[in-house]
């Protein structure tokens, strides 16, 4: 099973992100646990986590999320604000999926 974490603000804005991530995965057939916090608890959920995705509007963290990832051995990216934008579960659950190296 693959564990992708995402990371947004306040951990509500990625929530319909999550749900069409997990429609994808469940179509493809792709066993994922997929979830998301608040920044504040992300370097915390990053020890059960295969794959950090960062909220478009958190680039700025990422700096900060790297060295906790690095620590823990897990890639990190920002979502693409585009993918983000239009809610596309497809699009990101491949980003996470390539970053995992799956």
């Amino acid at each position: 099973m693959k564990r992708i974490l995402l990371a947004c603000s306040a951990g509500m804005s990625t929530s319909l992100l999550v749900s069409k991530m997990k429609e994808a995965a469940q179509a493809r057939g792709v066993d994922v646990e997929i979830w998301a916090v608040a920044q504040d608890k992300a370097p915390k959920d990053m020890e059960k986590a295969d794959v950090l995705l960062i909220g478009p509007q958190m680039r700025f963290m990422k700096k900060k999320f790297s060295k906790t990832a690095e620590e823990v051995g897990i890639p990190l990216d920002v979502i693409d604000p585009m993918a983000y934008g239009r809610v596309d579960g497809e699009a990101v659950l491949n980003k996470a999926l390539e970053l995992i190296g799956d």
